[in-house]
């Protein structure tokens, strides 16, 4: 097995999104505007109201599709289609949002903590305008695995020996693993060779990630390779371990609308303004 080392650290650097949202935002700045296919990676985690209680009011989205993970909290989403769903702690929603939708994530607590993730996924040019889909997908739904002494495994995408995660008919192929360590615990990952990857500590101060510290709140851009070794330190861990095939076509980029060329960006700005999506 080929393993994978660091390429790049990345710090999430705090703003806001939405109606006032206050998130860290990962993939999407400056200092790493996309990881093909991943286009944006926010970690919003706040137990104080005022920090997320506006949420996310109707917006549209063409082009891409978003990933929500939900640690803890509650939020309703819905669209102009007449879906209505609840992102309940432990739940995921993966959406296609093809041609076009209208939708809103809205917090369903006054208090408490709320603290998940949202990943943008690109779709390649020809699914671009495919019809917009949900897969929600409650807790229940998720395999856990013990893969090593001292790791605990969410597999939402993608498989890990013999768990296939929920998550299914995606163009990219993707991985996506939460992983959770004792101190001193650790585990070889398989992935795919041509896929783009990324490491993300989430909780406790550090874990080690292809043998080099890697802090709570940093992001790893991963090397090629078919495996990596993710363990943990003096102290429990969390890690987001996310891969997805590259697309490896032109990006056009417009806040919620990702298509291949501005002219698309133009039809698609001229679409939502008619009542088109």
């Amino acid at each position: 097995m080929t393993e994978r080392s660091i390429l790049r650290r990345i710090r999430g650097t705090d703003t806001s999104d939405g109606a006032g949202v206050k998130l860290k935002r990962i993939i999407g700045q400056p200092g790493l505007d996309m990881l093909d296919p991943f286009l944006l990676l926010d970690e919003f985690r706040s137990d104080q109201a005022g920090d997320y209680i506006a949420g996310f009011p109707e917006h549209p989205h063409r082009g891409f599709e978003t990933v929500t993970y939900m640690l803890a909290g509650h939020m309703q989403h819905g669209d102009n289609h007449g879906n209505r769903g609840d992102l309940m702690p432990g739940s995921v929603q993966w959406m296609t949002a093809g041609r076009g939708i209208v939708h809103s994530e809205m917090p369903q607590q006054e208090n408490g903590l709320m603290w998940g993730f949202q990943l943008w996924v690109n779709l390649p040019a020809k699914d671009k305008m495919t019809e917009p889909r949900y897969q929600d997908i409650s807790p229940e739904r998720i395999p856990v695995v013990h893969p090593a002494e001292g790791v605990t495994v969410k597999v939402i995408a993608g498989t890990l020996g013999e768990a296939v995660g929920p998550v299914a008919g995606i163009v990219t192929s993707p991985v996506y693993l939460d992983i959770a360590l004792e101190a001193g615990a650790g585990i070889d990952i398989p992935l795919p060779e041509g896929h783009h990857a990324f490491a993300y500590v989430f909780d406790g101060s550090d874990a080690q990630v292809a043998g080099e510290k890697l802090s709570r709140s940093e992001l790893a851009v991963l090397s090629k390779g078919d495996s990596v070794r993710i363990a943990g330190r003096e102290t429990p861990a969390r890690v987001l371990l996310v891969a997805g095939q590259p697309l490896q076509e032109p990006v056009a980029r417009y806040g919620p609308f990702v298509m291949n060329t501005p002219e698309q960006i133009h039809e698609a700005i001229a679409d939502f303004r008619a009542g088109k999506f």
